[in-house]
């Protein structure tokens, strides 16, 4: 049963699933068009078990469908103004200081 999530809720699943750069990558190439998992793990240059388990962690947040497609399965965003989303956060103007970085940069390899 799909429920509405809050707007929280749907706020911290997208950070969720952007805080990883490989999903990060996979939802650039789903926002180009969709895509079957061995052609995203090709194109990434990453296994298919590690793919796969990106691509449940996608699915878990709501991002990412699945549709089967033969004997095959044919992986797009859930929702079209998720690209939208996406290409609004990738050209952002971020307000980062030059000589600073989070306390967690070099542990978490974030804010580089």
């Amino acid at each position: 049963m799909l429920t509405t999530a809050s707007d929280i809720e749907v706020l911290a699943r997208f950070g969720r699933a952007l805080a990883d750069p490989i999903r990060c990558r996979i939802l650039l190439s789903l926002r180009e068009a969709p895509a079957y998992p061995a052609d995203l793990a090709d194109g990434l240059g990453i296994s298919r078990t590690r793919l796969s388990n990106h691509l449940a962690c996608l699915r878990d947040c709501g991002l990412v469908a699945a549709t089967p497609d033969g004997r095959r399965t044919r992986y797009a965003l859930a929702d079209e103004r998720l690209g939208h989303a996406l290409d609004g956060l990738r050209t952002a103007v971020l307000a980062v200081e030059t000589d600073r970085t989070c306390a967690d940069a070099d542990s978490k390899g974030c804010c580089r």
